[in-house]
């Protein structure tokens, strides 16, 4: 079997572990009312309108 010739570092093991902690950007889509930008799926913060019809009084 094939035996490192090297300890691994900790910064190493650490390093290639924390890869997998990577956090996304959340997705963005347009307001077909307002034209603002939004979360997908959720009430528009600038106008307060979802699914075609007001949800949250925006004053």
């Amino acid at each position: 079997m094939a035996v490192p010739k090297k300890k691994t570092s900790k910064s190493k093991t650490r390093s290639r572990r924390a890869s997998a902690w990577k956090l996304n950007a959340p997705p963005r889509s347009v307001c077909p009312r307002c034209g603002a930008a939004k979360v997908p799926h959720t009430v528009c913060p600038s106008c307060g309108w979802y699914r075609d019809r007001v949800v949250v009084d925006v004053g």
